[in-house]
């Protein structure tokens, strides 16, 4: 019966694919009982390791009939990675103008400003009151998402450990150029407010540092100040020309 739907197979295909695309028989699967696969390579151009299958029904007493024919990828197949979801593939940065990116529904990262309160230092007395009437922010960030920033804020370009900070003379938090933060995030980040310095404008961490401290002092010369007695030259006989 094998050699029976190995021939089938082979005119299915020759059939109903182009010529020259169907090349040496590899094989029979049993999918299910009275069910077959019969597999030939691919030949075609650029599908190098993919195989075409033909279906086949076996019943008692009937001829085998050809279900479907489909051409697919074997295990040494070049085939696409598999689908990355549109918002995993955007990275920091990647945002231009007139682009949006709006938050998921169940963002971990955020929670409703009645529940967490809007951090704004005035307080509410009545949150549920508050998120009624549509007093301050709809949603602030979360305990998850404020920690989510400050690792990333603290392992990033202005944190403690970087090549800009490692030699620098002292840290961010003795630094007179810093702006200090209000909250929960005051006592680790802070705001740089020297216009000469790296981190102008952005949040550092109290840790980090650079040579634009504020308490850095221009190092002194240790060069001579005054120039050596000169020497005067009593053995030797200056020749002057004479024109």
């Amino acid at each position: 019966m094998s050699t029976v739907t190995s021939d089938i197979a082979r005119e299915a295909l020759d059939e109903s694919v182009e010529e020259d695309a169907v090349g040496a028989y590899l094989g029979r699967d049993e999918e299910a009982p009275g069910l077959v696969a019969e597999r030939f390579a691919c030949t075609l151009p650029g599908y190098v390791g993919w195989y075409w299958a033909v279906s086949l029904s076996l019943l008692p007493d009937a001829e085998p009939t050809v279900n479907d024919i489909v051409l697919l990828p074997g295990d040494t197949a070049i085939i696409a990675p598999a689908w990355t979801p549109y918002r995993q593939r955007i990275q920091p940065g990647d945002l231009g103008p007139g682009d949006v990116l709006p938050p998921e529904e169940d963002d971990i990262r955020l929670a409703p400003a009645w529940f967490v309160g809007d951090g704004n230092g005035e307080g509410v007395v009545d949150r549920h009151f508050a998120r009624e009437i549509g007093l301050g922010r709809e949603w602030v960030l979360s305990l998850e998402g404020r920690e989510e920033a400050a690792d990333r804020w603290y392992a990033g370009e202005r944190g403690p450990d970087t090549p800009m900070a490692r030699p620098a003379p002292a840290r961010c938090a003795s630094c007179g150029f810093l702006i200090s933060l209000a909250g929960d995030l005051s006592d680790r980040f802070g705001v740089c407010a020297n216009g000469m310095a790296n981190s102008d404008g952005r949040v550092v961490a109290l840790t980090h540092g650079c040579g634009a401290h504020s308490d850095t002092r221009p190092r002194r010369s240790h060069s001579a100040r005054s120039l050596p007695p000169p020497v005067l030259d009593t053995v030797s006989v200056d020749e002057i020309e004479e024109f």
